[in-house]
């Protein structure tokens, strides 16, 4: 652990007082949106599912950073972060939220089914598992087209156990494909814990078995995941080979806006809360190592608050799709 946080520091000296601060938005960027996703979802501006990122922006920030253009990514329907983290606009994914025709998807994707061709981000995916075979469709293009791109595929506990997921990696492993999964394991596959879930709950030895090399991320440290991600990465484009990056992380909410969460303790949320959470340890580690004020991220939050804000307007006032549009891009 001494050992980690030293590396830790070694590495956040490499980047630049701009860099972080960039990273550190992108991070409370994420979770002011979702909290204010789930005030609309509860004011029903937002109608159907809304499966919430909190507390794992530290994953998609910290992978994202090391990303290039010509990189594609595709998620599971926790995907919001994602879409943000890639650039698009606060205003296009809220939009998207409340069923409107401004947003990404015309309306007609919701919160499960984002995508934005323009920054190959293939969604948003509904069904448990099914991005894992996708993303490996997308890594087999990357070396079809020779254009030296890496497919960032991510998972969740809940869908390491599908068939699909297996098949998959085999495939990856076979054909030395481009991918990079992460697996992350925010602990809880819907209600159920991945103790009582899976049968062998280690999951950071799942590609084992196909010979796929594991690397164990800190998905609550964001300079932990900048790291490992950047070696991951490195590996699928310049080696051509798939890696599985298994990220240890936890999320605040439940599964979606409908759970509950009552299979945990509210002690268990705060110990994390209070402990591990990932944008307090950036920050705490930002005011220490760099020539930077508590009043330069408060202004910071103050921005992202405005924008926030801004972008629920734009969504509650824009119109839903018209009734020939909902059946546009369908496929019979």
């Amino acid at each position: 652990m001494v050992q980690s946080s030293r590396n830790s520091i070694v590495f956040l000296m490499i980047m630049d007082k701009q860099t972080v601060l960039k990273l550190y938005r992108q991070m409370l960027l994420s979770r002011m949106f979702e909290e204010k996703a789930a005030e609309l979802y509860t004011k029903q501006h937002i109608s159907g599912f809304c499966h919430l990122y909190i507390g794992q922006e530290a994953v998609v920030v910290g992978i994202t950073s090391n990303m290039k253009t010509q990189d594609s990514c595709i998620t599971s329907y926790r995907d919001h972060a994602h879409m943000l983290t890639l650039g698009v606009s606060p205003d296009v994914v809220m939009a998207e939220l409340c069923g409107k025709f401004t947003g990404c998807s015309k309306g007609k994707g919701g919160s499960m089914h984002m995508y934005c061709r323009e920054r190959n981000f293939f969604g948003g995916n509904g069904i448990v598992g099914a991005q894992v075979s996708l993303g490996t469709g997308l890594a087999f293009a990357h070396k079809y087209k020779e254009d030296n791109g890496v497919a960032v595929t991510y998972f969740g506990d809940g869908a390491a156990n599908q068939g699909q997921v297996f098949e998959s990696f085999n495939m990856a492993a076979i054909w030395k494909l481009p991918v990079v999964y992460v697996l992350e394991n925010n602990q809880y596959a819907m209600g159920t814990s991945v103790q009582r879930s899976s049968a062998q709950n280690s999951l950071k030895t799942r590609g084992d078995s196909f010979g796929i090399q594991t690397i164990t991320v800190d998905g609550m440290d964001l300079l932990d995941v900048i790291e490992k991600s950047q070696q991951a990465i490195n590996i699928a484009r310049n080696e051509s080979q798939p890696v599985i990056l298994y990220i240890d992380t936890y999320r605040y909410r439940g599964h979606s806006m409908s759970d509950p969460g009552t299979y945990r303790t509210r002690e268990e949320i705060n110990n994390i809360k209070n402990n591990r959470d990932p944008i307090t340890k950036i920050a705490t580690k930002i005011l220490q190592e760099y020539d930077v004020t508590q009043d330069v991220l408060d202004d910071i939050e103050a921005e992202i608050s405005i924008a926030i804000e801004g972008a629920a307007k734009f969504a509650i006032d824009s119109d839903f799709p018209s009734a020939d549009e909902l059946m546009r891009n369908v496929v019979v």
